[in-house]
């Protein structure tokens, strides 16, 4: 009879969708889902030229902002003299016509820095003398009678200090020679660290990194300062550790690569970058939140100009270092790596695979522990399925043993106990 039966069991399991095809359907989530997950749903590599493309865009602009525009320098580059007053019932339009008058020019610059009664009017001008600077304090305390400590009018709440153009010269080329010492050993770590495409990928993310934040200087017109140059390393710094953090996770997934035919090198490289969407986020915000702390403390409350100017970099400096790591270095990566045999060699084998439809497609975003997680559910589930479908008392798939599983014990045939609990019961 049993050869007369249609096998149920081998119909439903040949019916049953394959394991392959099972893993290859990775679960819709949500947005936020996806990106703490980090399933590699969010396509970065595979859309690379359009980054390319804004990042060159960006570049570009920043280029011809440098080059039009210029910079604004700082007093500590230029020289010149700076004079600071309380500014409680002063106008900046004021200032300036006091300062014209007194000595007949008009002055570089008149802004009011901090909030309150911690507030000050900063005069930039070019280098005074000492009587031009002894005829603009008078001119300005008979203008103005700005308050002392004691509250009282004094002349001494005037200050001023005058920084020399030959100084200013050697602040400028101790920042430069700051600079290059910088990217000398940044060089040297990542070529000793990461193989070679990879140490040409970090060092051009890091020179984007360094138009791009000179660029938006030159755009908006912040001065720049020492504490500016001071803030550039330091952002630099954030922006290559953001890209080791990445690098560090491509390396991880990419490893002997070329011995399996899942994902291609993008693919590896794109999960990669997925994988590190979340960290790269929460240290950027975990570092924005002080350096916005310091603008609110350095503006607002104290008016210190070098903690805004060390504030403002930072600012600029971790956004482009966040955007650079995750769309620019990653993808410069796959670029480079994709014009050697070995990787072209191994995309040609992955694709051929899918064409033939033995392996997943480019839409799979589950990772190897996932694969396996999911492959052993879909066993579970294939096999409840056909155990579900199997009439009662005939053989399935699920009443096999395992391999190295127990025998299963002879049972009767008039009653289905087992064969040894009636001869038990018979002695």
């Amino acid at each position: 009879m049993a050869k007369n039966t249609p096998d149920v069991t081998e119909s439903a399991v040949t019916e049953a969708p394959t394991l392959e095809s099972t893993a290859t359907e990775a679960p819709k989530h949500g947005f936020f889902i996806r990106l703490y997950t980090g399933t590699g749903a969010f396509e970065v590599v595979g859309r690379r030229k359009m980054w390319y493309w804004i990042s060159g865009l960006i570049v570009a602009v920043c280029l011809a902002s440098m080059v039009l525009r210029g910079f604004t320098f700082g007093i500590d580059f230029e020289g010149g003299t700076k004079v600071s007053m309380p500014a409680a019932g002063v106008d900046t339009e004021r200032v300036e016509q006091v300062f014209s008058d007194a000595l007949g020019k008009d002055a570089e610059s008149v802004v009011i820095v901090g909030s309150g009664p911690s507030a000050t009017v900063q005069i930039r001008s070019e280098a005074l003398n000492n009587d031009e600077t002894t005829k603009l304090r008078d001119a300005l305390f008979g203008a103005f009678q700005p308050k002392g400590i004691d509250g009282q009018p004094s002349k001494e709440a005037i200050s001023d200090s005058a920084v020399s153009e030959t100084w200013g010269g050697q602040i400028t080329k101790k920042a430069l020679i700051a600079l290059v010492v910088f990217l000398v050993l940044a060089t040297i770590y990542i070529t000793v660290r990461y193989e070679r495409y990879m140490a040409i990928a970090a060092m051009a993310t890091l020179v984007f990194d360094l138009i791009v934040t000179a660029g938006v200087y030159s755009l908006v017109g912040f001065e720049v300062t020492p504490a500016t140059v001071i803030g550039l390393l330091t952002i630099l710094g954030f922006s290559l550790y953001d890209t080791v953090i990445v690098f560090d996770k491509v390396e991880e997934n990419t490893h002997g690569f070329q011995h399996t035919t899942r994902r291609t090198f993008a693919e590896q490289a794109n999960l990669a970058v997925n994988q590190t969407f979340m960290r790269s986020i929460n240290t950027s915000l975990i570092s924005v939140l002080p350096i916005i702390s310091l603008m609110v403390v350095a503006v607002w409350l104290l008016g210190v100009g070098t903690l805004k100017d060390l504030a403002l970099v930072q600012l600029v400096g971790v956004v482009v270092g966040t955007y650079s790591s995750i769309f620019f270095a990653t993808p410069l990566l796959v670029s480079l790596r994709e014009r050697t045999d070995l990787v072209r060699n191994h995309t040609r084998r992955v694709l051929n695979r899918r064409k033939s439809g033995r392996a997943r497609g480019p839409e799979d975003t589950i990772d190897d522990a996932e694969d396996a997680e999911q492959d052993e559910k879909d066993t579970k589930e294939t096999v409840a399925a056909t155990t579900a479908a199997a009439p009662r008392g005939k053989t399935s798939v699920a009443d096999k043993p395992a391999p190295g599983a127990r025998p299963i014990r002879p049972t009767s045939s008039r009653t289905g106990r087992p064969s040894g609990k009636r001869n038990a019961r018979r002695r």
